[in-house]
């Protein structure tokens, strides 16, 4: 209830404010555990990959956040979970994983701050991918979120990571990373 009152608020406020449009929304599966994996350009991201969506989005959000008066019982309401900063928690592990094995929608961030695109990934998404079946959709947000501006959110079809399941090497996970990048990268650069 709390989560479908605050996106539909936010929905007309980022599409009021930043003229938000989404693009591929038909990649998104309806059902089934959804790995969206996206590029990361400011706070304003998280609620971007999820509010054009049908299905509930959650994300890992810094511990610090839950702390914060009114915002963390709201965020949390909001089915966002805590990582410690430097590093992921078991917990946090635990619960990614329970998320897409149940079925749910999780958005993540490979890079893991925000940066102009060029930081190296983070195994994390990857990682969570190959440990499940969830479907790994790419997804690139476009735009700066400009008063009155045009921001995009685009996704893409899901990414094939079959030929990396099962075979556990740590360089197995290394190129699932790089193919997740690759496919956001060319979303931004066909999007632009």
């Amino acid at each position: 209830m709390v989560y479908t009152i605050c996106s539909t608020i936010l929905r007309i406020l980022y599409v009021f404010l930043f003229r938000l449009k989404a693009v591929g929304k038909e990649h998104v599966p309806e059902q089934g555990g959804v790995l969206l994996c996206s590029n990361h350009i400011s706070n304003l991201d998280p609620p971007t990959v999820g509010i054009l969506l049908n299905r509930k989005v959650r994300f890992m959000a810094k511990e610090e956040l839950f702390k914060v008066p009114v915002l963390g019982p709201l965020i949390r309401q909001l089915g966002a979970y805590p990582v410690k900063r430097g590093g992921v928690s078991k917990e946090s592990i635990k619960t990614s994983l329970l998320i897409l094995r149940e079925g749910g929608v999780l958005g993540i961030f490979p890079e893991g701050s925000r940066n102009a695109g060029d930081a190296a990934a983070k195994n994390g998404a990857a990682s969570f991918a190959l440990r499940t079946d969830a479907a790994v959709v790419p997804v690139a947000i476009v735009g700066q979120y400009k008063l009155f501006g045009k921001t995009k959110v685009v996704y893409g079809p899901p990414i094939n990571l079959d030929n990396y399941r099962g075979k556990g090497a740590i360089g197995t996970v290394d190129e699932a990373t790089d193919k997740i990048m690759l496919a956001i990268r060319q979303l931004i650069q066909e999007n632009q």
